[in-house]
């Protein structure tokens, strides 16, 4: 964020008559994505008759687009250059990521097709006659956000698990002061997606789990149109409500902090179906980015015994919930000082408690 201005991610959906195009280019990408896993494989494994294979050398992002810089022509792909550069710099960011010479295939046909994925630089799309305009072709799209007033930055084209595809481009826009003054510390649990120190809370809908029976019978019935409908359909409900739920906190508070609970450790128990539903990593990202667009501060915080801490004496007394067989406890009374609390509330308000106990030792305090 510099300069009174931050980056924002919009998306929106195009026209159902440019999926052929799109589908092309595409495929396109696929094709640049592995001859770019060939290259860096290759290059990294050296076969050796007497020893099987020997450690290469690791190709940069323009190592490997000198590999394949001449596919383009060979293959007649249709797809900008600087688009096939953009799938080879993302390949070798994966790569770095994941600190693997190889990454898997992108299938462009068949059972486990690769959902399709194009890659653009900044400079590549602009706004032309009311549509898009990338490649030479006008893509017309549902602009719900007035794409006129922005520059574009890079972006990508994607297509979702129903054949539709979106646009997603980066812009800078402005950030808007904050008029709050409040701060806020949020629980992340089960019975509520999130619970906030000022009582208000986010209630599980179980999207999920209140349409689970109709998926189970179009899996059943081989309707797989219909079973892609109802998954985008849980997905929307769940993140229409934690968007209501993260755009009023972002209004009207100064300061968010919350709990740094991991939805992939969890993923990995018993509760891994109840935690997805939940959308936690859904809900911290868009108050990142939303917090980030006010000016407002937003921290995860440990929240290590804050379930056990008393919020009002600090102790963690021999009444509060603790372990497995404290979770059906949702109020307690602690025994030191006698305050009453409500187990969510009380957590969030010691998640409260550390995010300003963050800010007083070199965070930047509020304006």
């Amino acid at each position: 964020m510099l300069n009174g201005q931050t980056t924002k991610t919009l998306r929106v959906r195009l026209k159902d008559k440019h999926a052929i195009a799109l589908s092309k280019w595409a495929f396109e990408a696929n094709q640049v994505w592995n001859a770019a896993n060939e290259s860096s494989y290759m290059a990294w494994h050296i076969p050796v008759p007497e020893v099987g294979w020997i450690k290469g050398i690791w190709l940069s992002a323009y190592d490997v687009q000198k590999e394949v810089q001449s596919i383009r022509v060979e293959r007649g792909f249709t797809l900008p250059s600087h688009s096939l550069q953009a799938v080879v710099a993302e390949h070798a960011k994966a790569r770095q990521q994941c600190k693997k010479s190889k990454l898997r295939w992108r299938i462009s046909s068949g059972a486990k097709r690769s959902l399709g994925w194009i890659p653009f630089k900044k400079g590549q799309l602009k706004w032309r006659n009311g549509q898009l305009w990338f490649a030479g072709v006008h893509l017309g799209c549902w602009d719900s956000y007035g794409l006129s007033q922005f520059e574009f930055l890079a972006g990508s084209f994607a297509e979702d698990s129903r054949g539709r595809w979106y646009c997603n481009v980066a812009v800078k826009v402005a950030t808007k002061p904050c008029q709050a003054k409040s701060s806020v510390g949020i629980d992340l649990g089960l019975k509520e997606v999130a619970t906030c120190s000022n009582g208000a809370a986010l209630a599980n809908d179980r999207h999920y789990k209140t349409l689970e029976e109709k998926l189970g019978k179009a899996q059943r019935a081989g309707k797989k149109d219909r079973a892609r409908a109802i998954h985008n359909k849980i997905k929307n409900k769940r993140k229409d409500s934690i968007h209501k739920f993260t755009t009023r906190l972002v209004k009207d508070h100064a300061a968010i902090f919350v709990g740094d609970v991991s939805s992939p450790k969890l993923a990995k128990t018993k509760m891994a179906k109840s935690v997805l539903d939940a959308g936690w990593g859904m809900l911290k990202t868009q108050l990142k980015y939303k917090a980030m667009a006010r000016s407002v501060v937003f921290e995860e915080v440990d929240e290590a015994y804050s379930t056990q801490t008393c919020s009002s004496c600090g102790e963690i007394p021999p009444s509060s919930p603790k372990g497995r067989s404290g979770l059906g406890m949702r109020e307690w009374t602690c025994s030191e000082c006698g305050a009453e609390h409500q187990r969510d509330i009380n957590a969030a308000k010691n998640i409260l408690a550390a995010g300003h106990r963050r800010l007083a030792v070199g965070i930047p305090s509020l304006q």
